[in-house]
């Protein structure tokens, strides 16, 4: 497959239309506060966006592609999952291994 016929297959992060669409339908809100997600217009801080659970723009599978809230996603950075679900943030958002989305659990328990 050429590179062009492949890039119109990938959405503008290089995410599979595929996966994409698997994503968009697993994760109906954030998969760490749970926070429904708005439209940028109504409040950025609860829009969707694109999140390596694992800090590693290599690896793009169901398993570590989601969406989460601009402001969790903010908060995470580039801090690996163990150290941000112990951070002031999680703390204060009640954000836990109990109420995090069950793709979060699986990243959590490798």
């Amino acid at each position: 497959m050429s590179f062009w016929v492949k890039i119109r297959f990938m959405n503008k992060w290089n995410i599979p239309k595929d996966l994409e669409l698997e994503v968009r339908k697993r994760d109906q809100k954030c998969i760490y506060c749970g926070v429904a997600f708005t439209d940028k217009k109504i409040n950025k801080k609860h829009s969707a966006t694109w999140e390596h659970i694992i800090n590693d723009a290599k690896i793009i599978n169901i398993n570590n592609i989601a969406l989460c809230c601009c402001s969790c996603n903010a908060s995470k950075g580039s801090k690996t999952l163990k150290n941000w679900m112990q951070s002031n943030y999680c703390q204060q958002k009640n954000i836990k291994y109990e109420t995090v989305a069950l793709v979060v659990k699986r990243a959590l328990d490798c």
